[in-house]
């Protein structure tokens, strides 16, 4: 693979800073909770000789800007982000892509299919129930074992505060009580992932992503819901070995039959962040879902 052309590309908000690479069909992809673009590190080049790939920092990581806040949170919608990046790729040249999203970039991801169905040809979601769908199964053990979906929702100053003193704790036990132990996550890729706690505009945006989430982001997929609007592209769900014992693929599927009108999937026995856990697998399962869907070779 060639190295990567980086860039900084300005939107209706802030800016969006992304990574390059490759040729062919155009491919986005999107991270999540607490990664930045480089989660993408090791998938990237096993894609790269089939489809010119973008990696792109959410708002408010890596090296995007932060938008401004408002009461409603809706610049910190999934439906303003899918917006903002659908614009980034249009002036990159690329009209129609597909898109590829983990966490919190998954829940981008199925936004963009769904308010933007000209522009998406196919996508993928991974290891993520629809926003609407998780908050209606919410119980005990959600709340303990996924903490920023509440925690990091609550007004503020309260979790910038948190976040301001505990950041590295923070992404150290997500990373670590989310994965598979192992040697996935050097000291160097760590330090990138703590650079976006480092900066206090970073962690309001960030608190201010989770707000929407708890908000206007499930009061948007319940609207779709009422009107019966589906992801008409075909629509890849994988998830890990912690959705599978929570979920079982048989309801993971039929969930995102819900929400989408051509749906596969398949479980990675790994931990959350599988795509850095386990790069080749994933890496051939988004090509094989891509070529037969004809968003690819």
């Amino acid at each position: 693979m060639k190295t990567p052309e980086y860039r900084e590309i300005s939107t209706h908000q802030s800016s969006i800073f992304i990574s390059k690479a490759g040729e062919g069909p155009p491919l986005l992809l999107l991270h999540g909770f607490p990664q930045t673009h480089l989660m993408w590190r090791n998938i990237m080049p096993l894609l790269s000789d089939n489809f010119t790939v973008v990696c792109a920092d959410l708002p408010g990581y890596g090296r995007s800007g932060c938008p401004p806040s408002a009461p409603d949170h809706m610049p910190h919608a999934k439906r303003t982000m899918a917006r903002a990046l659908v614009d980034v790729m249009r002036q990159l040249g690329f009209q129609q892509f597909s898109v590829i999203g983990h966490d919190r970039g998954g829940r981008v991801a199925y936004r963009m299919a769904l308010d933007h169905p000209e522009v998406i040809r196919s996508v993928a979601v991974l290891d993520i129930l629809p926003t609407a769908e998780a908050w209606n199964r919410a119980d005990k053990k959600f709340a303990l074992d996924f903490w920023p979906w509440s925690l990091l929702a609550q007004a503020p100053p309260l979790p910038e505060k948190i976040l301001e003193r505990c950041s590295r704790e923070i992404v150290d036990n997500a990373l670590d009580e989310w994965g598979t132990p192992g040697e996935i996550f050097t000291p160097e890729i760590r330090e990138a992932y703590y650079g976006s706690f480092n900066d206090p505009q970073r962690i309001h945006a960030i608190c201010e992503e989770y707000r929407a989430a708890a908000t206007v982001d499930p009061a948007h997929d319940l609207a779709d819901l009422e009107k019966h609007r589906q992801i008409e592209c075909p629509l890849l769900a994988l998830w890990s070995k912690y959705l599978d014992l929570t979920h079982g693929a048989e309801n993971i599927l039929s969930m995102w039959n819900r929400w989408a009108r051509n749906v596969q999937g398949a479980n990675i026995p790994a931990g959350h962040f599988f795509p850095e856990e386990k790069p080749s697998e994933t890496a051939a399962l988004l090509r094989n879902f891509l070529r037969k869907h004809k968003s690819g070779i």
